[in-house]
């Protein structure tokens, strides 16, 4: 079976986790970025081509296969949908886009050209996560109450250092960049949100970021279950907590850990989800911690989809709602005053 071929806009930290997948479960054939140095060293550890112009690279490499944009937040629309429009599929980096309006243009452009737009949401395939989101499907919980997610991280100024992240251009807000995988959960596990209130402060970064630091919401769905979120980047030196509650009728769960790793707890009618989860490690940057490292999953689902035909994890339609939610949630805190 022919290998799936795939090119990289942005080689920064993300770029390179991308490439390691991208050759892993199918060739990678050349890179991107438009500063030349890490385009260049990139493409020097797989000997590759690269290039310092998107355009360049879409009207050269014309054999591959994906496009993957791992450039920051504000270019994902732009970008991807050139690629869509120049015939490629597109992988890319969450949050989809900065706003539900672009997004709505990449699933335009998408549909037009006929390719696949994969969304990256790899928490999804955290075992603590997997096991909740069967249980879910089977009704284990029985009725939803109320669910509590907590986002307690750790970015401090060096991370926002003459970086593109802490602009609302580029990067667009907290719940964007490190929360976004927390609100795909919320609405792939409890539906539509029908009402919003919420608080957002910059308590501590306000010399170095263009928004919140921190932020409280409460949520209504449309399926009656009710939440709440504590989202920061105020956590003393180092990740606290990245956790989901939920509480049913028949059986309450946290999902805990620094970024929804462990089974912290379960207390179920029908008996535990599941047993003792073998630790798994996070993606480590230079001076912070992110998610767990599950993009080989997700690089073996692009390539089953686009060999066999079988439904990727994710659709765009979630990856807009991820967005859509998030907008809300600055919308609600923009109506009221939080000092």
């Amino acid at each position: 079976m022919k290998k799936i071929r795939f090119a990289i806009i942005g080689c920064g930290k993300i770029g390179e986790r991308h490439a390691v997948q991208a050759q892993l479960y199918g060739e990678l054939i050349a890179v991107c970025d438009i500063m030349e140095k890490p385009a260049r060293d990139l493409a020097e550890k797989y000997q590759l081509p690269f290039y310092v112009s998107i355009e360049d690279l879409l009207e050269n490499e014309t054999t591959a296969d994906v496009m993957v944009i791992c450039t920051p937040n504000g270019l994902h629309a732009t970008q991807s949908i050139q690629a869509l429009q120049k015939g490629y599929h597109v992988l890319v980096e969450k949050p989809m886009a900065v706003s539900s309006k672009d997004c709505k243009r990449m699933m335009e452009a998408a549909a037009a050209s006929g390719k696949h737009l994969f969304t990256v949401m790899q928490n999804r395939f955290n075992p603590p996560v997997m096991a909740v989101k069967k249980a879910l499907d089977e009704n284990i919980f029985g009725k939803l109450y109320s669910f509590q997610i907590t986002c307690l991280w750790n970015r401090g100024a060096d991370y926002y250092r003459d970086s593109w992240h802490g602009t609302k251009e580029l990067d667009g807000g907290i719940l964007f960049t490190q929360f976004s995988h927390f609100i795909d959960l919320l609405y792939v596990f409890f539906g539509e949100v029908k009402t919003i209130s919420a608080f957002t402060k910059n308590a501590a970064h306000e010399n170095c970021i263009e928004f919140e630091d921190s932020g409280v919401a409460i949520l209504a769905c449309e399926n009656g279950v009710i939440g709440t979120i504590h989202f920061s980047i105020n956590s003393f030196q180092k990740n606290a907590e990245g956790s989901l509650t939920i509480l049913g009728e028949k059986g309450t769960v946290k999902i805990g850990g620094e970024y929804l790793n462990t089974l912290q707890y379960q207390q179920f009618e029908s008996g535990q989800l599941m047993g003792t989860i073998p630790a798994s490690e996070p993606n480590e940057y230079d001076t912070y911690r992110g998610s767990m490292r599950n993009h080989d999953k997700v690089y073996e689902t692009v390539v089953a989809t686009l060999q066999t035909g079988k439904p990727f994890y994710a659709t765009p339609m979630e990856g807009f709602k991820t967005v859509e939610i998030i907008e809300r949630i600055y919308r609600a805190a923009l109506s009221v005053k939080s000092d």
